[in-house]
């Protein structure tokens, strides 16, 4: 019974906060457009739908995501193990990167919209493989105790003077390819990851050091983006 009852308190709370979402679009749809929506039915079994998954996608990061991440970055943060986590943080990062569902979606509009001039394909391994180097980068920073900005300033820099070298209607894309990634497969990988270390690490703080293994993984693929344009550009 006591397990019932926090899973109906969770499930109220979450739709406590989706329910927004919905008074918005209901408000819109009779309120401004002023016309009916065009399917009742449907539209609710797809909204409980959702606030389902929803449900069942934070109980899995409870229960699954979390606690292995925090248990392998404890394992990492031994000083023996501190290279393999660099190398942990690359392949997990271009791993889940290369599965993140926006990113796909983003990918294939671009692919359809250049009618087949940038390949999905060649698009999302270029945002893998820059958020695989922005975790290494990002990991490493926890290992050494580096200050963040240091190393976040060094990327917007490259980021724009890539921006002058780049094919103007692929910075715009470039930019977006940043923003996807920080998604629902990689953000409670990275999170686990670097809060585990720093909680582990003598010397290195939660708050100060944990976080901010999210922005690496949005700032390096803008570069990678750019520099495979500019690559591409030149062999054109």
């Amino acid at each position: 019974m006591e397990f019932l009852r926090t899973v109906g308190g969770d499930f109220l709370l979450l739709m406590r906060d989706v329910g927004p979402i919905a008074a918005v679009v209901l408000f819109f749809q009779y309120a401004v457009l002023r016309k009916p929506l065009p399917n009742p039915k449907m539209i609710a079994i797809g909204f409980l739908a959702v606030v389902v998954g929803l449900y069942l996608f934070l109980l899995g990061l409870d229960m699954g995501v979390f606690p292995a991440g925090a248990e392998m970055a404890e394992k990492f943060s031994y000083p023996e193990n501190r290279g393999w986590s660099l190398v942990f943080a690359f392949c997990i990062g271009y791993a889940t990167t290369m599965a993140e569902p926006s990113l796909i979606a983003v990918a294939l509009k671009a692919e359809e919209i250049t009618a087949g001039g940038l390949p999905s394909f060649h698009l999302r391994n270029a945002v893998a493989t820059g958020v695989a180097i922005g975790l290494t980068v990002g990991v490493y920073r926890i290992l050494t105790g580096d200050p963040l900005w240091i190393y976040i300033l060094g990327g917007y820099i490259a980021t724009i003077a890539l921006t002058w070298f780049a094919p103007k209607e692929i910075v715009p894309l470039a930019f977006d390819s940043g923003g996807v990634t920080t998604s629902t497969i990689t953000v409670p990988l990275v999170t686990a990851l670097g809060l585990g270390l720093a909680s582990h690490i003598p010397g290195r703080s939660p708050l100060l050091d944990g976080f901010g293994l999210i922005a690496f993984a949005s700032v390096f693929p803008i570069i990678t983006v750019l520099g495979y344009s500019i690559i591409a550009k030149i062999r054109r």
